[in-house]
């Protein structure tokens, strides 16, 4: 039974939804040009990429390749 409620409020449009018109509260609070500020541009980012992350595993691996031959060469 509780399908068949819920088909007919659905059936009905009791269920209408949100607003059309989303608020922010960023967008409300701050000037236009703030906003575009926050905006992170991939060219300029100063965080840790990839690559960088990628030459520190692989150099990782070859220190314990090294490693692992040095200890089966001279024990």
């Amino acid at each position: 039974t509780d399908y068949n409620h819920l088909g007919f409020n659905l059936r009905s449009n009791i269920f209408q939804g949100g607003p059309l018109e989303s608020r922010s509260l960023m967008k409300d609070s701050y000037t236009p040009d703030i906003i575009q500020k926050g905006i992170r541009d991939p060219k300029n980012w100063y965080g840790r990429k990839t690559d960088e992350l990628g030459k520190w595993h692989q150099k990782n691996a070859l220190n314990l390749n090294l490693q692992k031959a040095l200890e089966d060469k001279y024990g």
